[in-house]
């Protein structure tokens, strides 16, 4: 398996490689060293910022999906059941963001023709295998030139986000579940909504 933090840029910012498919993806993030770091606060990551354009106060946060638990550093959609227009305006904008990631992982599989079948090597050759294309996606990047010829626009945007099934439950943490409420918000604001996100969940 592997679990990545991808910037917005489509680069690998942290893998991890090599755990069992049968563990959940949250199970591999709580037990990889991005989970430690991020709840020991040892990352550096900037302060509490301002919204632009409003006086809403919130974290940097990583975008994550269903499989994910709410964290005051990790963002999850509303679960599907009953949900307002305000939270279903929230999940789309977060699945927007998350399409990023999902092209990530479309770009280097669809250059790396290694992925397009099962890799028939010993676990540690498939994890050098892994860990060395992760780096040449992102060394492709690293160019606007190399990187217009490596990332064609026909990669970006191509699969529908696929909603997952309940991952069982997970209890969010006061904190997490007000930052939650503080990004819904400013999406439904004024100062942060987007022309076209009603139009998307109707």
């Amino acid at each position: 398996m592997l679990l990545a933090l991808v910037d917005a840029g489509y680069k690998f910012v942290y893998i991890d490689v090599g755990s069992y498919g049968r563990i959940s993806d949250g199970g591999v993030f709580n037990s990889c060293s991005l989970a430690t770091a991020l709840q020991t606060n040892t990352l550096h990551i900037p302060g509490d910022r301002v919204l632009p354009n409003s006086n809403i106060i919130c974290p940097y946060v990583i975008v994550a999906d269903e499989a994910f638990a709410l964290r005051r550093y990790l963002m999850k959609p509303f679960s599907l059941r009953n949900l307002t227009t305000e939270q279903r305006v929230f999940n789309y904008r977060l699945s927007r963001a998350r399409r990023v990631v999902e092209n990530a992982f479309g770009i280097m599989s669809s250059r790396f023709r290694v992925f397009s079948k099962p890799i028939a090597l010993s676990p540690d050759k498939i994890e050098s295998i892994v860990m060395a294309t992760c780096c040449l996606h992102n060394f492709m990047l690293r160019n606007p030139l190399t990187a217009a010829q490596y990332m064609s626009d026909d990669m970006c945007d191509k699969n529908e986000l696929q909603p997952l099934g309940a991952q069982g439950g997970r209890r969010s943490s006061n904190e997490a579940i007000a930052v939650r409420e503080r990004f819904c918000a400013y999406f439904n604001s004024a100062e942060g909504t987007v022309g076209w996100q009603m139009d998307a969940i109707t």
